[in-house]
């Protein structure tokens, strides 16, 4: 990010383009293929929809494979 825009390596979006940015920090990146997009995507909205499992949850049920 540049003075609060995106760079974007390779073509050119047009104007309007929507996209998707996720960052850790500034020195961590990485490349999704268009699956795990698709995937990552579905998932954040599934979040958004409230769709989610709780912590604790997930925590016995890891702690249950052991």
């Amino acid at each position: 990010m540049v003075a609060g825009k995106i760079l974007v390596e390779g073509d050119a979006l047009p104007d309007g383009s929507v996209v998707t940015v996720l960052a850790r920090d500034a020195d961590e990146t990485f490349e999704l293929g268009p699956v795990a997009e698709a995937e990552l995507l579905a998932s954040i909205a599934e979040a958004d929809r409230g769709d989610t499992v709780p912590a604790e949850q997930v925590l016995r049920a890891l702690r249950g494979r052991g």
